[in-house]
């Protein structure tokens, strides 16, 4: 073992050399290696050049997983998201499994693992744990929404209503954090979870609370954050703060929905991250509004936006991106890297 941590077992494979060797990261290891403030500035850079074009991000599959386990019906939904950052060293592939049993079984409900190759060679460079990386990329999109597109980014005192108390939750919290003076998080879920995701944010220094009800949550929040998996819109229109921008995150299929088509009519501009993939979310599916309504997120986090009336509604809608994993993972891998971190094998 190195100074710094790193098993290497080159030693244990006769025969291999640098070129045969794989990282692979532990969720340990990739939360030593993830700074989230810093990630921000990852993923604002990710999703302007994604709106720039100057990524490669294949079409992603979701299919049902399970079933004949223990029945006909699916236990989960597996996906794939391949994408390459023109210019990077590595393109990543990241497989994921969603399944809403887990919280039962007191597992989490998303799991991911990260795959780089790299892009000259075609070989294996790196294989890590992907769900810390996927949770804060995706809080990430709350942070640099707020940054750029927030009623007024660089004031203080903002005050945040969250809906959903599960992990992207907090992430979400977090993120957002970074960028801005939070003086009152407001956390509503329908369940008890609300308690003890406002008391673990708490604890992290965030002046966090639960509230028992979505219009608590929502009203005179200047950022509604949404971050559920619900069927059906998770907060009144009418509760809305003029002037105030909403971040929905949880929805990312046709039957998942969690915004009021109300929103999107006071609404004067809708960002998306990938408005091709938004446009079939359930949100947007309830709207009259398709893709060619939506601007891709990383058109105003490059040339900035200013807002047609004070007290216009800007809404982000995301479904996540595999740029971002590729842009976070290679980040999280070239910090291991000069950590000496990780444990090198041999395939």
């Amino acid at each position: 073992m190195t100074p710094a941590g790193r098993v290497d077992e080159q030693s244990k494979s006769p025969g291999s050399d640098a070129s045969d060797m794989v990282l692979v990261l532990s969720a340990t290891e990739v939360e030593r290696n993830l700074d989230l403030a810093a990630l921000v500035d990852v993923v604002d850079d990710a999703l302007v050049k994604q709106a720039a074009g100057e990524v490669e991000r294949p079409p992603r599959p979701h299919f049902p997983v399970g079933a004949g386990l223990d029945g006909d019906d699916s236990a989960g939904t597996g996906i794939a998201m391949p994408a390459y950052v023109h210019g990077a060293d590595h393109y990543a592939t990241k497989l994921v499994g969603v399944h809403e049993g887990n919280p039962e079984r007191g597992l989490p409900t998303v799991n991911a693992q990260i795959a780089l190759t790299d892009a000259r060679t075609g070989l294996p460079k790196a294989f890590m744990a992907g769900t810390t990386i996927t949770n804060a990329r995706t809080g990430c999109i709350g942070a640099v929404s707020v940054r750029k597109l927030a009623p007024d980014p660089d004031g203080e005192d903002l005050t945040l209503g969250v809906l959903g108390a599960g992990t992207q939750a907090r992430w979400q919290t977090r993120a957002i954090a970074t960028v801005a003076a939070l003086s009152d998080v407001r956390i509503h879920s329908p369940s008890d979870s609300r308690t003890a995701c406002a008391a673990d944010l708490s604890a992290e220094g965030i002046p966090a609370r639960a509230v028992d009800t979505s219009r608590a949550a929502v009203e005179g929040a200047d950022v509604v954050v949404t971050a559920t998996t619900a069927t059906e819109p998770v907060f009144p229109s009418d509760a809305l703060e003029a002037g105030s921008l909403v971040v929905a995150v949880g929805a990312f299929t046709a039957e998942m929905q969690e915004i009021d088509p109300r929103v999107f009519e006071r609404a004067e501009r809708t960002f998306a991250d990938v408005p091709a993939e938004v446009a079939e979310t359930g949100d947007l599916l309830a709207s009259d509004l398709d893709a060619d309504d939506l601007v891709e997120l990383g058109v105003p986090l490059a040339d900035g936006y200013v807002r047609e009336s004070p007290d216009g509604v800007v809404v982000v809608v995301s479904v996540g991106s595999a740029t971002l994993d590729a842009a976070a993972g290679e980040t999280v891998y070239r910090e291991a890297v000069a950590a000496g971190d990780g444990t090198d094998i041999s395939l």
